[in-house]
């Protein structure tokens, strides 16, 4: 278990966060040690606590001593670099930004519902967020068996924790994208995967 400089490391987040668990995925993969905060996003007593580390009042956040970091993809390049391995190569950056986009575009689509608003309503932005959504989702599918994708660790595991929220939130339908559904149920096998399960 690697140990940096006698501290260990906080992430701060949501369990059920996509976004959170790819980080968590990846640094169990990578024997990298980090003490999981974990927060309800949505509550009075928890909301403080993320401003505090970030005025953006978004997670993940890293804590490595005096440095905090926001974003999975700031914490990703910065947990690169501090063990040695090499960054994401400027084809897998963009892959990496197209699965982000689907997610995000979900992310406001969930918002919107807890809201109170009809996200099935024939509406400008509900339609532009689905239509994005089903178009990633038909790339991703057709993307997968690319070397670019393959060989990089950080993007099978930030396509898993898409995937594995849209069916824990029941988000979106991509039955029909059969390298999707096979790539999803094999890395849901992979350890680290069932034991950042949300459902649990």
């Amino acid at each position: 278990m690697r140990l940096f400089y006698g501290v260990i490391m906080q992430l701060i987040g949501s369990v059920p966060s996509p976004y959170v668990r790819r980080v968590r995925i990846w640094a169990q993969e990578n024997d990298c040690k980090l003490e999981l905060v974990s927060l309800d996003i949505f509550s009075d007593q928890d909301r403080p606590t993320m401003a505090s580390k970030n005025p953006a009042r978004k997670i993940p956040i890293l804590v490595d001593g005096d440095l905090t970091l926001s974003d999975s993809n700031s914490i990703l390049r910065y947990l690169l670099e501090k063990t040695g391995q090499p960054k994401l190569t400027w084809p897998q950056e963009h892959l990496l930004t197209t699965i982000n986009a689907c997610n995000d575009s979900l992310v406001e689509m969930v918002l919107c519902k807890r809201s109170g608003f009809d996200t099935k309503s024939d509406k400008l932005f509900f339609n532009l967020q689905n239509e994005r959504i089903e178009q990633i989702l038909s790339f991703l599918n057709s993307h997968l068996s690319d070397e670019e994708f393959k060989s990089c660790e950080y993007l099978n595991i930030s396509l898993y924790c898409l995937l594995d929220w849209i069916c824990f939130r029941e988000l979106a339908d991509f039955s029909q994208h059969s390298a999707l559904v096979a790539f999803h149920k094999q890395y849901g096998e992979r350890q680290a995967a069932i034991d950042t399960n949300p459902r649990h």
